[in-house]
């Protein structure tokens, strides 16, 4: 056992003698961890872990979730404990859910490559899609976007190449791929990706092919899958905790839970990176303060008047600076109200 295969790059020994490991997953006060000595189960060392009364009533450092490093002291006859959650390389989170943007829930960290699911069914929708760029481009990591289930579509209609046009006119920079992984059409794209010791984070709906994508990858079956709802192309949850994977190739996968809707949270790095074109023409405006309405030496007013900048691209771009905007109002009075 060699925790270096896990992802790991740092120093063999840490402080006090600490080992260092990897999260492969939670349950409640319970982490399966795997380090140099092997796998075991630990949990976390309550002093380590105690919350401050201070004025943003942050915990003394992260709680440890799937795919974390963490500082260890290993027992060989028993539960071993966690000393410290290490820093973070990557992580997504999004508004949880039901909170109005009030709190984060953090999805995946130390991850190399973010990939967003939209299977080719009514699950697909540019909109969502948007907005998983938004938080994307703000993790410190790559982004890929993945259309599965390619073979759902015939070739009379162009197959999948309309939705490759409509997912690619937003996505900018990002690759975009159509996948099966029934057929294995359009696996061959992601090997660039599926590399040992680099760590892989899928996230999307439930129903779009997260399981059976670890399962075609790995080349068996290691995840349960179930079939999507013909009624309403829904599907059920399969997984329903965070897990990581290690393929046969050496790649780690964090495989996460479905998600209804991806709430915005701190994303306004993501937005600037994802609409990049229209961040530089707002910069160009001859007023600081331009509302892109009436004032004269508006550049967006212009772009949209030459077809450089589309109507819709503008009104997506609005929406989420609103959404964004609206859930730090929500966060700040939230905290306001916390500390009377």
């Amino acid at each position: 056992m060699n925790i270096r295969d896990w992802g790991y790059d740092g120093p063999a020994v840490l402080d006090k003698g600490a080992l260092p490991a990897r999260v492969l997953g939670t349950w409640g006060d319970y982490y399966r961890v795997v380090c140099d000595k092997g796998e075991g189960i630990a949990r976390k060392k309550a002093s380590a872990y105690f919350k401050r009364r201070v004025e943003d009533n942050a915990p003394s450092q992260e709680i440890p979730t799937t795919g974390d490093f963490v500082a260890l002291h290993w027992n060989p006859h028993g539960e071993s404990r966690i000393l410290a959650t290490l820093p973070r390389s990557s992580k997504f989170e999004r508004a949880a859910a039901g909170t109005s943007g009030r709190r984060a829930q953090t999805i995946a960290v130390n991850f190399d490559t973010l990939f967003f699911l939209m299977s080719l069914n009514q699950n697909f929708s540019v909109r969502r899609l948007e907005r998983f760029l938004a938080l994307g481009h703000a993790t410190g990591a790559g982004v890929v976007v993945l259309l599965t289930k390619s073979d759902l579509l015939g070739t009379d209609s162009g197959g999948a190449a309309p939705f490759l046009a409509d997912a690619a006119a937003c996505a900018g920079d990002v690759p975009v791929f159509a996948i099966s992984s029934r057929t294995g059409d359009g696996l061959d794209q992601l090997a660039p990706y599926v590399l040992p010791r680099r760590t892989l984070a899928f996230i999307g709906s439930s129903g779009v092919g997260k399981s059976s994508l670890v399962n075609a990858l790995a080349g068996e079956e290691l995840m349960p899958t179930l079939e999507v709802r013909d009624w309403d192309s829904k599907g059920r949850h399969t997984t329903t905790e965070r897990e990581l994977i290690r393929l046969p190739s050496g790649a780690l996968v964090i495989d996460t839970p479905g998600m209804r809707e991806i709430g915005m949270w701190e994303a306004d790095t993501g937005i600037a990176d994802s609409f990049a074109d229209i961040e530089m023409l707002v910069a160009g405006c001859r007023f600081s303060d331009c509302r892109h309405d009436t004032e004269p030496g508006c550049a967006v007013k212009a772009a949209l008047a030459s077809g450089q900048l589309s109507e819709e691209r503008w009104l997506a771009y609005r929406r989420l600076r609103a959404e964004a905007a609206r859930e730090e109002t929500n966060r700040t009075e939230s905290s306001h109200r916390y500390r009377k």
